[in-house]
């Protein structure tokens, strides 16, 4: 057993990695091809962080889409989760496998759980537990055509991949900066497209403080700037500073007035606060940015992979929903992005692809912008950020592919089916009531069969439910509203919302 991190553990796992292309090429062009699929849907992310997130232990389920691989006849999944999973939930995703005879799906898939309910990251709980890991590595069987998939990819992860003896179909940890708020400004800057003023690697107070003043000194009529924690998740790392009781004629006292009101940050997340804000500053570091200002702003976010063969493709595009301070949370989005400006989206995102690819990147990843109308019917776009890991868009997409067999076309931005139908969603992770608490997913179940609220194979048209562990504890759920429009798609989302609404009425 090799130490965490150790030169051998590093060589050990680029040996196991260079079987990536081999099982690439042979999946993609036999779909009777023997594989085993291990998942570990672990949130390897700064626990601090993602304990601002409602629910966040359930997330783990977003990843249940992988389930749908099962259509493919020789295909098995082995999933792991924290805690066991509903049958409920199980049950509901095999039954979406359209032409696969549920027992035979069923067959195929091996479930395991750490039965922890603990904040600590499930890759984790897996490497402290070495009779389960070895339980897991049993049900695998034939290592040599198995590899393992992850939300994100960390030192941990490649730990795992190691004790397991399968590649990892994710990014090397080795790459993990380019992923942080900091690198991400960088391969912006690599790529040549257009991102906000700012200054990266900073880690103290004093830090941002000379950042914030250089900012204003720039543009005397900036009214707030944003500083961001490199390694936040979903928003929640986020926080602006507003320049409103800054003197800037002063250019001398600027800093240290702006360093006087730090503790003024308007943070994204309810509970944050400055003291532990600066804390987690010093130790990820972050970055200090221009607030993108602008009247009816749009937030798109171009998705694309590198594959197994190291070859940058774009997969989707998609308009966020966001809200809370400076709409900065991730809570939703629509697919595809808006005509207008979806093809500029994608070749923005292409051009950090290939820089990514450049540097050894595989595995999806998205980059999202701010994008405000130019007076001339277009818009200009900024690049924010990178999210080198599957994300809140990766689910909703590859949910729609594998319920259709349908195909993204790079030409024209659309999903078009087998049937040769465009289609469109509006997803959500965030449907939160304190009246759905209690619900079972059996409940929920028998709710959206009674109100017709499921997808639909005959038309491809319905919803999907997912984080449905979450509901009775916290009152939240998912939904892929999938529709020929997207007004259809946002008319499924409130229909669905409606109905639940009215169920738990007194």
């Amino acid at each position: 057993m090799f130490q965490p991190g150790s030169p051998e553990e590093l060589s050990a796992f680029a040996r196991l990695q260079t079987r990536l292309p081999i099982l690439y090429r042979r999946i993609a062009t036999d779909g009777r091809a023997e594989n085993t699929v291990l998942v570990v849907p672990s949130l390897s992310l700064d626990p601090r962080e993602l304990s601002k997130v409602s629910g966040v232990h359930h997330y783990e389920e977003r990843l249940l889409y992988n389930l749908m691989l099962l259509r493919r006849p020789r295909t098995r999944v082995v999933f792991v989760t924290s805690q066991a999973l509903s049958p409920t939930v199980i049950d509901y995703y095999l039954n979406l496998l359209t032409g696969v005879p549920y027992a035979h799906a069923r067959r195929r898939l091996t479930l395991f759980d750490c039965n922890d309910a603990s904040s600590r990251p499930l890759s984790q709980k897996i490497l402290s537990r070495p009779r389960l890991l070895q339980r897991i590595q049993r049900a695998i069987g034939n290592l040599e055509q198995a590899h393992m998939a992850c939300f994100n990819s960390t030192p941990m992860e490649r730990t795992l991949a190691v004790r397991m003896g399968i590649p990892l179909y994710a990014n090397d940890p080795t790459l993990l900066d380019l992923g942080t708020k900091s690198g991400c400004r960088e391969i912006f800057r690599e790529a040549g497209i257009n991102f906000p003023d700012g200054y990266e690697r900073l880690h103290t107070p004093d830090e941002i403080a000379e950042a914030l003043a250089a900012l204003k000194r720039k543009q005397p009529e900036l009214r707030r700037a944003v500083v961001k924690l490199n390694d936040g998740f979903s928003g929640e790392g986020n926080s602006l500073f507003y320049y409103d009781k800054i003197d800037a004629s002063s250019a001398r006292a600027l800093k240290s007035q702006i360093r006087e009101q730090l503790h003024t940050l308007r943070f994204v997340a309810p509970k944050e606060h400055w003291e532990s804000f600066q804390e987690k500053y010093a130790e990820m570091g972050g970055v200090v940015e221009t607030f993108v200002e602008g009247k009816n702003k749009e937030s798109p976010s171009s998705q694309c992979r590198v594959n197994a063969i190291g070859k940058a493709q774009p997969i989707s595009t998609h308009d966020q929903v966001l809200g809370g301070e400076g709409g900065q949370i991730f809570l939703g989005c629509t697919f595809p992005a808006a005509p207008v400006y979806r093809m500029e989206i994608q070749e923005a995102g292409m051009r950090v692809a290939e820089v990514l690819a450049s540097r050894g990147v595989i595995g999806r990843f998205a980059t999202d912008f701010v994008s405000v109308p130019d007076g001339e019917g277009g818009y200009v776009h900024h690049a924010i950020e990178v999210n080198l890991r599957k994300g809140g868009t990766t689910h909703p997409f590859l949910t729609l592919r594998f319920l259709t067999d349908g195909e993204y076309q790079p030409d024209t931005g659309e999903f078009i089916t087998q049937s040769g139908r465009p289609k469109y969603y509006f997803a959500s992770d965030t449907l939160q009531s304190p009246r759905f608490q209690g619900l079972l997913p059996e409940d929920l179940i028998d709710i959206a069969v009674y109100h017709d609220l499921h997808f639909h194979p005959t038309t491809e048209r319905g919803t999907v439910f997912h984080l449905m562990g979450a509901l009775s504890e916290f009152g939240k759920l998912g939904m892929v509203c999938i529709g020929d429009n997207l007004q259809q798609a946002q008319f499924l989302y409130r229909k669905a919302r409606s109905v639940l609404e009215r169920e738990v009425q007194d």
